[in-house]
């Protein structure tokens, strides 16, 4: 089983993790709100993710670690 992790201190909630998701189980989080003011991304469900990396191969600030 793999697992996202997202560093909220790099993330700016562009949204380009969640177009690259083949499963889409990412998505910007609406209720909260990092210190730098965006949504970030965040793994919905954890126990469906293939460990891909595309959501890590997209994100332009390598704000995303994927645990295999």
């Amino acid at each position: 089983m793999a697992r996202i992790i997202v560093d909220e201190g790099f993330c700016k909630g562009c949204g380009l993790c969640v177009d690259a998701c083949p499963v889409h189980i990412i998505e910007l989080d609406p209720a909260r709100i990092t210190p730098k003011g965006y949504h970030p991304a965040h793994c919905t469900d954890e126990g469906a993710c293939t460990g891909c990396t595309s959501c890590a191969l997209m994100c332009p600030d390598v704000a995303i670690t994927v645990e295999r």
